[in-house]
């Protein structure tokens, strides 16, 4: 028997638009509550894939959170081990470390659904921020996320 696909919300053509924008904003210096653009290398191509991210600071440390479950910048990110963040000529180079515990994912889930919520709420299939802890636990495997270090 085969395993189910890994959760993943595709864009609808109206939000690829949105998000083109959102990353051309970025790479003209213009965040728009905190966004940036985020380039990994592709896995088969090399070539720098680009998409607007919402990185998130949670205890001192930096996140990137895959909302839409397990999408391609996730697997060229898990493949690459890093990228460039890019808000106008600000560029951060940085790896990653992917957290598969899932009492910290949930903890980072949580923090990333209270700022980030009013945007991304629709993709965690009726988790929110004020969701159980074992809620954002059985949510958490659905949603990559990535603590990022920064290295220039």
């Amino acid at each position: 028997m085969n395993a189910p696909a890994p959760y993943y919300v595709q864009g609808s053509p109206l939000g690829i638009r949105f998000n083109a924008l959102l990353g051309k904003l970025a790479r003209l210096g213009i965040s728009l509550a905190g966004t940036a653009e985020l380039s990994v290398p592709g896995r088969t191509s090399g070539r720098m894939q680009r998409i607007p991210v919402n990185p998130h600071r949670y205890e001192g440390a930096q996140y990137l959170v895959s909302a839409r479950g397990h999408s391609q910048w996730v697997r060229n990110m898990r493949v690459a081990g890093g990228g460039e963040l890019r808000v106008g000529r600000k560029v951060r180079a940085f790896t990653v470390t992917e957290l598969t515990d899932p009492v910290e994912k949930a903890a980072v889930l949580r923090a990333y659904l209270e700022k980030w919520g009013w945007e991304v709420n629709r993709f965690f299939q009726g988790v929110t921020a004020k969701s159980s802890d074992a809620d954002l636990r059985a949510a958490a495997a659905d949603h990559p996320v990535f603590r990022v270090t920064v290295t220039k």
